[in-house]
C-alpha cells in the first residue's frame, strides 16, 4: 500500500517518538479522511468535477451580465459600508468600465491589502445591481501588470466542509507526484490507443487551455475513457477472483432424492410450476448437488412466483438432512412467507420457526431451542435470524428476499451461521427488482443469475392512470364503485424514515433503543385514513404503518386479507410481499415522491385476481422533470425489466444494489447506460490478466478497489 496523506499534503511527516501521543489532525486532514483520501493512488484518482477557466481576461465592455467572467483592473475605491449589514465595497476599473465587487464577509485586513491602486484579478458572476454592475463575493488574486495567466484549466475537486479547494488541490498534487503509476495493463489489452495511465491523469488534473471542454465534461476525451476502462477492469478482476475463491469453499452436497420431499411438495401445491420455475429449479438443484457453495440471484417481476421456488430448494436441502432460513427485510414479507411455507411444509411434517425481534421472551426461548436442537428445520424471520444468540444445529441453504435492502456485513452473518468451519451454507438470494443486463455484468458479475420471465396463468393485466392532486374528489368516487362491487382498494401515503416498529433486532444492530428512532411524520397517512373513513362510511377503512404494535399489524392485514376491510391506508410497508387477490385497486398518494423500482412494487399488490386492476398516480404540483420522467415510465409500461432499464437511466446503479457497496460507490466514473462496451471488454481483459499476468491483476484491484473489494463478496 502507498503512504498514507501527510500532514502536509506536499512534506513527508516525521514519526512521532515512541510513547509520544499522536500529533492532532487539522479539520482539513480529517476531511481528507472522510472522503476516503487515504493513499496517494486515492489522492490522484480524486478526480475534477468540473473546471474554472482561468486562462485568459475578458474585458469588462465585452462581458455580458450572467456570465461567469474573470476580470483584471486597478482598485479605484474600497470602503465600508453599512446597507443593513456591513460591507466591503471595492471600484475596480478595467480600463474599458468599472464593477463593483461586493464582499458580505470580510476580515478588515483585506480592505487594507485591496485598497486604492492595487491591481486585481477577479473571477465571478457578472450581474446587473442597484448601483451599476458589481460582483458579489468573486474569487480575489492581487497581480502586478506582468504577473503570468494559468496556462491550465483550473480543476474544482468534490470536497467537503472544512476541506478548501486550495488544501485539496495541493494534497491531490501532492499525492500524484508520489503514487505509483506504472503500467499494469499488457498495451495489447487496451481496446483503444488511449494514452497512458499518468499522462492522462495529468491531463485530467491539469488541462491545457485548448483542451474541448466538453470532451471533459461529457467523460467522452480518451483520458477519461482511459480512466473508465482501468475501474472496471479493477471491478471485472475482483469479481471473477472472489467467483474463483468460492469455487475453493466446501459446501454440503444436497441431492435431490425421488419421491423425496421435494416431489411430495410439488404434489399437494394448488397449482402447477410455470415452465419458467421449473427451469430455475432444476438450475438452483445443480447448485445444491455440488460440493462449492451456491451463490444465486433469483431474479423475476412482481407476482412471478419466487416463493414457491424458494419453498422447492429448501425441501432439497431439508430432504438432505439440513437446515434452511428465510430472511427478510421486513416483518409483513417474513409473515407473507411463514404463512405461505406454513401452509405447504408443515402438512408434510417440516417443522417451520418463527423468529422476529417482536417475539416475547418465552416464545423467543422455545424457537431458538428448536432451531439449536435441529428440531425446526425452516427458520423464517427478519434481522433477528442472525443475532448472536441464534445457533443453528445443521444450516445448509441461506435464502435471503430483497437482498439489496440488506447490508453486506447482514449476508455475511447469515452465512457464518454453519458451525462447521469447513463448510459454508449455499446462499441463494431474491429479488423482484430485474437486474438490467449491464449491471448484472459489473456489480452482480461473480454471481450466477437465475430469472423468472413469465407470469403464472391466470394475472390480469393492470392498467396505469396518472392524476393530478386536483382530481382527488374524483378517484374517491371510483373507490366508492370498486368497494361497493366487493372489491377492495389499497391507498398507499409516503413517509419520511419509517422503520419496522416491530423489528428491534434492526435497532439493536444499529445500537439504537426505539426512542431514539429519527422523527416520523405520520399527519399524512392519519389525515387520510380519517378522510376516507368519513366519506365512505358503511365500509372498513383500515390503518397501516410500520410504527404499528406488530400484533396490531398483524390483525389489519388479517382483516384486510380476509375481506372484513374495504380499504386499507398504509405506507409502503406493503411494498412487498402483501397478496390480497380481490385487491383491485391501487391509489398511490404523492407518486412523484417514490422511486420508480418502488412505484413498480406497490402496483404489483393488485392484478393478482381475475378482476382487472388499475393502479392510480396522485401527483402533487409543481413536478420535476424526474418525476415526469418516472410516472411516464409507469404508464407506459409495466414490464420489470423495462422499468429496471429506465430506472437505471434516471437514478444510476447505487439503489438497485442497495448496501452491496457500503456506502462507498464500487463505480465512480463508468455509466453503465453509456459504457457497455466498456464493460465486455474489460471483461475480455479481465480474463486474460487473470491467466497471463496475475500479479499485475492483483496490483490493479489494490490500487483501484483498496478495502472495497471486500464488499464484493457478500
Amino acid at each position: 500500500m502507498t503512504p498514507v496523506v501527510p500532514v502536509k499534503a506536499a512534506k513527508t511527516v516525521k514519526k512521532a517518538p515512541a510513547g509520544d501521543a499522536a500529533p492532532a489532525r487539522s479539520a482539513p486532514q480529517r476531511a481528507l479522511d472522510k472522503l476516503g483520501l487515504l493513499r496517494d493512488i486515492d489522492l490522484a484518482l480524486h478526480l475534477p468535477l468540473r473546471y474554472e477557466d482561468e486562462t485568459r481576461i475578458q474585458r469588462l465592455r465585452d462581458a455580458r451580465d450572467g456570465e461567469t467572467v474573470q476580470l483584471e483592473g486597478v482598485v479605484r475605491d474600497s470602503r465600508i459600508e453599512s446597507r443593513g449589514r456591513r460591507q466591503l465595497i471595492i471600484r475596480l476599473d478595467d480600463g474599458t468600465g468599472d464593477v463593483q465587487l461586493r464582499f458580505l464577509n470580510f476580515y478588515g485586513s483585506q480592505q487594507k491589502s485591496w485598497g486604492a491602486g492595487v491591481r486585481l484579478r477577479v473571477r465571478g458572476e457578472l450581474r446587473m445591481g442597484f448601483f451599476g454592475r458589481e460582483m458579489m463575493h468573486p474569487t480575489v488574486r492581487i497581480v502586478t501588470p506582468d504577473t503570468p495567466l494559468p496556462t491550465a484549466l483550473t480543476p474544482i475537486y468534490p470536497t467537503s466542509a472544512g476541506l478548501p479547494q486550495a488544501y485539496l488541490r495541493k494534497a491531490v498534487e501532492s499525492g500524484l507526484l508520489r503514487a505509483q503509476l506504472d503500467e499494469l495493463i499488457p498495451p495489447h489489452l487496451l481496446p483503444r490507443p488511449w494514452p497512458p495511465l499518468r499522462e492522462a491523469l495529468h491531463l485530467l488534473h491539469h488541462p491545457s487551455a485548448n483542451t474541448p471542454l466538453v470532451t471533459l465534461e461529457d467523460h467522452s476525451h480518451p483520458a477519461w475513457q482511459r480512466l473508465k476502462f482501468e475501474e472496471l477492469l479493477a471491478q471485472q478482476i475482483s469479481q471473477m477472483q472472489a467467483r474463483a475463491e468460492r469455487a475453493h469453499l466446501k459446501a454440503p452436497v444436497l441431492l435431490t432424492r425421488p419421491q423425496g420431499l421435494q416431489d411430495k411438495l410439488l404434489a399437494v401445491l394448488p397449482f402447477q410450476l410455470t415452465s419458467a420455475q421449473r427451469k430455475v429449479c432444476e438450475e438452483i438443484a445443480g447448485d445444491l448437488q455440488r460440493a462449492q457453495p451456491m451463490h444465486r440471484l433469483l431474479q423475476g417481476d412482481v407476482g412471478s412466483g419466487k416463493t414457491v421456488v424458494a419453498a422447492v430448494a429448501a425441501a432439497v436441502a431439508m430432504d438432505a438432512g439440513w437446515q434452511c432460513a428465510l430472511m427478510a427485510p421486513t416483518e409483513i414479507l417474513a409473515e407473507q412467507h411463514f404463512r405461505k411455507l406454513v401452509s405447504w411444509l408443515e402438512p408434510l411434517g417440516v417443522k417451520v420457526a418463527w423468529l422476529t425481534g417482536s417475539l416475547k421472551a418465552k416464545a423467543k426461548r422455545e424457537q431458538l431451542a428448536a432451531v439449536a436442537s435441529g428440531e425446526a428445520q425452516l427458520v423464517v424471520g427478519t434481522h433477528a435470524v442472525i443475532q448472536d444468540q441464534v445457533a443453528f444445529a445443521k444450516l445448509g441453504l441461506a435464502l435471503i428476499d430483497e437482498q439489496h435492502r440488506f447490508g453486506v456485513a447482514q449476508r455475511l452473518q447469515l452465512r457464518s451461521k454453519l458451525e462447521s468451519s469447513e463448510l459454508e451454507p449455499h446462499l441463494l438470494m431474491m429479488s423482484a427488482t430485474p437486474i438490467p443486463r449491464t449491471l448484472a455484468m459489473t456489480y452482480l458479475a461473480d454471481l450466477e443469475v437465475s430469472t423468472i420471465d413469465e407470469l403464472p396463468p391466470g394475472r390480469t393485466p393492470i392498467v396505469t392512470k396518472v392524476f393530478a392532486d386536483s382530481r382527488r374528489e374524483e378517484v374517491i368516487e371510483r373507490i366508492r364503485d370498486e368497494v361497493a362491487k366487493g372489491r377492495q382498494v389499497y391507498w398507499v401515503c409516503p413517509l419520511i424514515d419509517e422503520t419496522e416498529d416491530s423489528d428491534k433486532a434492526a435497532d439493536e444492530a444499529a445500537g439504537r433503543s426505539m426512542n431514539q428512532r429519527p422523527p416520523l411524520d405520520l399527519s399524512n397517512v392519519t389525515e387520510t385514513h380519517q378522510e376516507l373513513s368519513e366519506t365512505l362510511q358503511g365500509f372498513g377503512v383500515g390503518l397501516l404503518h410500520g410504527r404499528l404494535p406488530a400484533a396490531d399489524k398483524a390483525e389489519m392485514m388479517a382483516r384486510f386479507s380476509g375481506g372484513e376491510l374495504s380499504v386499507l391506508v398504509a405506507t409502503t410497508v406493503i411494498e412487498v410481499g402483501v397478496d390480497v387477490p380481490n385487491a383491485s385497486l391501487m391509489v398511490i398518494e404523492h407518486a412523484e415522491r417514490f422511486g420508480l423500482s418502488q412505484l413498480h412494487q406497490l402496483r404489483g399488490r393488485v392484478g393478482r385476481g381475475a378482476v382487472a386492476s388499475v393502479c392510480v398516480l396522485l401527483y402533487g404540483s409543481p413536478l420535476s422533470d424526474t418525476g415526469k420522467q418516472r410516472l411516464k415510465a409507469m404508464a407506459e409500461t409495466t414490464d420489470g425489466f423495462e422499468i429496471a432499464r429506465r430506472d437505471l437511466d434516471i437514478r444510476g446503479p447505487g439503489e438497485f444494489m442497495g448496501a452491496r457497496q457500503s456506502g462507498a460507490a464500487l463505480l465512480r466514473f463508468a455509466e453503465l447506460n453509456e459504457d457497455a462496451d466498456l464493460v465486455v471488454e474489460a471483461r475480455t481483459a479481465a480474463e486474460a490478466m487473470l491467466q497471463h499476468a496475475p500479479d499485475a491483476a492483483q496490483r490493479h484491484v489494490a490500487r483501484w478497489l483498496g478495502y472495497k473489494s471486500e464488499f464484493l463478496k457478500a
